[in-house]
């Protein structure tokens, strides 16, 4: 065996912060610049879907690298017949594990969709599952977030021993995602092996609910939105000063953020 190729040194490129070590915000000026483009107001249906398609096909990428198992392989390359040193040996990622994706309604359901297409690339196809989340925010008079109401569910099999990946682009007020790692825990056949939110941006807001509420819940965004914060703070490492950040106005909608996400992607105005 190459001696290269035995161990993979797989170094994820993120952003210092003081959030924890379960959170990751990557720092990558591919994803940035694509996301950038995304959240611009003069980008509309077909380019929406097509970014997101880009960012998300990125991000699993990421995932995968540093969450999924590996084991060192054995494969033929095209070359063999004409070189018996035309094998590959080294590590790969082991497609004899199980892996879900869960589909949130709306802005969820295309990120899930590109997670389970690539993850069957990656895996053996009866090896990897997307389940569907129907869910929507629940406000209050003044058009705070205060919930979620979860309308339905459905869990295509067990979860247990699975490592579960929850595409949703915005990490805003992680009601969702909260909603969405209590509905996985608490499968009566067993709670998955690993959890892992894949965000396009999240805000100091969410971190904070989210590692109070699931503090063993991997993260990873493309950015992270503290645009209301003071200039101070901004000046500030992420987190140094977390109880002063401030990523959501009023209606719960992140600043600089890029609007509703699920509107983008359905054509809908609500």
């Amino acid at each position: 065996m190459d001696r290269q190729y035995r161990k993979l040194p797989y170094r994820l490129s993120e952003a210092a912060h003081h959030y924890g070590p379960k959170v990751h915000i990557l720092a990558e000026p591919y994803a940035m610049s694509l996301l950038a483009r995304l959240c611009s107001p003069e980008v509309r249906q077909p380019e929406v879907n097509t970014l997101i398609t880009l960012l998300y096909q990125h991000l699993v990428g990421v995932v995968a690298s540093r969450e999924l198992a590996r084991r060192i392989a054995r494969i033929d390359s095209r070359m063999k017949v004409y070189n018996p040193e035309g094998v590959y040996e080294g590590e790969v990622i082991d497609p004899e594990q199980s892996a879900i994706t869960a589909s949130i309604a709306r802005a969820g359901l295309l990120p899930s969709q590109v997670c389970f297409d690539t993850l069957n690339h990656l895996l053996g196809p009866l090896k990897v599952r997307q389940d569907h989340i129907f869910m929507n925010r629940k406000t209050d008079r003044r058009g705070r977030v205060v919930g979620v109401n979860l309308s339905g569910s459905k869990i295509g099999g067990p979860v247990a021993g699975a490592i579960v990946l929850i595409p949703d682009p915005m990490g805003a007020t992680a009601s969702s995602m909260d909603a969405t790692a209590t509905l996985y825990k608490t499968r009566p056949e067993g709670a998955p092996a690993k959890l892992v939110a894949l965000h396009c941006i999240v805000t100091p807001e969410y971190v904070k609910r989210i590692r109070a509420q699931h503090p063993d819940l991997e993260v990873y965004a493309i950015r992270l939105d503290r645009g209301l914060s003071s200039p101070e703070v901004l000046a500030t490492v992420p987190g140094a000063r977390w109880d002063e950040e401030r990523g959501l106005n009023d209606h719960q909608y992140i600043v600089p953020g890029g609007g509703g996400f699920g509107e983008l992607l359905n054509n809908a105005s609500v």
